[in-house]
């Protein structure tokens, strides 16, 4: 068995230990290790955006990170995003008022860079707002519908 290491993570808002090899990245222990899902693995390599997650506010690639990155840092995930009592997120609304996703897959990555790029004040414009966004990539052509979500949902959140 190769080398492991325990880990404690801040992962929206609950911790967990881990008991993990240090070459993991984040996406894969937030995937196989705790059953968080909703991140998604698309390319593996740092390019689709898929795996787009929060670490202390900004956004990371959880493919390129490694969980022990993550130690002593807040993650959120998709599944943190929204309520404890149901409630969405301004974001994730938006998404749906907008008819934003075809498919999906690509979907909590953008959704997770779009609650960055608000946040990072890139959303005056839908030039700026595809050009933050940019880094997401969706194989359905969604992007117009995404970019009319991402500005509803800054005006919301204004």
């Amino acid at each position: 068995m190769a080398n492991r290491t325990t880990i404690h993570l801040d992962i929206n808002g609950e911790a967990f230990d881990l008991a993990i090899e240090p070459r993991v990245t984040l996406l894969d222990a937030l995937r196989d290790h705790l059953g968080l899902t909703g991140t998604k693995k698309g390319c593996d390599q740092g390019q689709c955006g898929a795996c787009t997650v929060h670490l202390d506010g900004e956004r990371v690639l959880s493919c390129l990170t490694l969980a022990v990155q993550a130690e002593g840092r807040a993650v959120t995930t998709i599944e943190g995003l929204s309520r404890p009592d149901g409630t969405l997120h301004p974001v994730q609304a938006a998404f749906l008022a907008e008819d934003a996703f075809q498919c999906g897959y690509c979907t909590p990555g953008q959704i997770m860079s779009a609650v960055a790029c608000i946040r990072e004040g890139h959303a005056g414009s839908d030039d700026e707002i595809r050009e933050a966004m940019a880094g997401n990539l969706c194989r359905c052509g969604a992007y117009p519908h995404i970019v009319a979500a991402v500005r509803k949902a800054a005006e919301v959140m204004s």
